[in-house]
């Protein structure tokens, strides 16, 4: 690997600091480190600039980079994955969040950037859901991807909502609830979890619908087979319009008798794995940090 990005938010303090130590150890192996133009003042500011930093914009980033670090949360690290799946370029997280299931080393590992030279690393490789947004009329209105989930809520009034689920165009069954989570195996362990759904092995072939608060004894999360067309159908008659909120950052409206149509995208995403800790050995570690 020549060209390596870095992304973070240089406004945090802590942050920044860290990206710098990283791009100095990458820097130290013969890397290019690729960053964001909109980070160049604050980098000058810090008397950090180098001959071998490059700034670019960042769409730019993602389409040069042979590899991209993540400094962050999960929450950061989601954002690259959506950013970094149409290019096909593996990322490498470090935690400096809370939890960071996909982050592969914490803020004091960085001795072991060096393993991304010497090819001691696997990329592990995460589906990602495509969804589009239909109108009853069966026109698109919109189209993602995501690696974590897609809910479908009232958005920031909890009130309990109607939705029809169906699977391979037969009904499933019907919600009345606070609104549904679609999510991948890698998405099990976020909301859908702290909504009663399964935890689920991220190399299943399968996702997960996950009802948030139903009003109903027989509403339990639903596992399906990854080659499933599912579609979520706002039935709705009190509310003109719901939300659809995907991996947490991006909404779209979903107004009554739109559809929510989710299959397994032809994108995905690749994390660079230094260790084979095991799926479980990682949730036992990161679950008990909680505590």
């Amino acid at each position: 690997m020549k060209q390596i990005a870095i992304v973070t938010n240089f406004n945090i303090y802590d942050k920044a600091n860290a990206a710098i130590a990283v791009a100095e150890e990458l820097v130290s192996h013969g890397a290019t480190v690729l960053l964001s133009s909109i980070n160049k003042d604050r980098i000058f500011r810090m008397h950090k600039n180098r001959k071998e930093f490059v700034y670019l914009s960042l769409d730019e980033i993602y389409r040069q980079a042979d590899a991209i670090v993540v400094l962050g949360g999960d929450g950061t690290i989601l954002d690259a994955a959506r950013r970094a799946a149409p290019y096909n370029k593996p990322l490498l997280g470090i935690n400096m969040g809370r939890l960071g299931f996909m982050a592969e080393l914490e803020a004091n590992q960085i001795s072991d950037l060096g393993k991304l030279f010497t090819g001691e690393y696997t990329l592990d490789q995460r589906a990602m859901l495509h969804i589009t947004v239909k109108t009853e009329s069966g026109g698109v209105r919109a189209e993602s991807f995501a690696l974590n989930d897609a809910v479908i809520s009232n958005g920031s009034v909890a009130r309990i909502v109607d939705l029809e689920l169906s699977a391979n165009d037969k009904l499933v069954t019907t919600y009345r609830a606070d609104g549904v989570i679609l999510s991948t195996p890698t998405g099990s362990t976020a909301y859908s979890m702290a909504a009663g759904g399964p935890i689920i092995d991220p190399h299943l072939g399968c996702f997960c619908v996950t009802p948030i608060c139903p009003h109903s004894l027989t509403a339990r999360p639903l596992v399906f087979r990854d080659d499933t067309v599912l579609a979520i159908k706002n039935t709705c008659q009190r509310e003109k319009m719901l939300y659809l909120t995907v991996d947490g950052k991006i909404n779209f409206e979903i107004y009554r008798g739109d559809s929510v149509t989710v299959t397994t995208s032809r994108l995905h995403t690749s994390l660079i794995r230094f260790t084979d800790s095991g799926f479980y050995n990682v949730l036992k570690s990161k679950m008990n940090a909680c505590e």
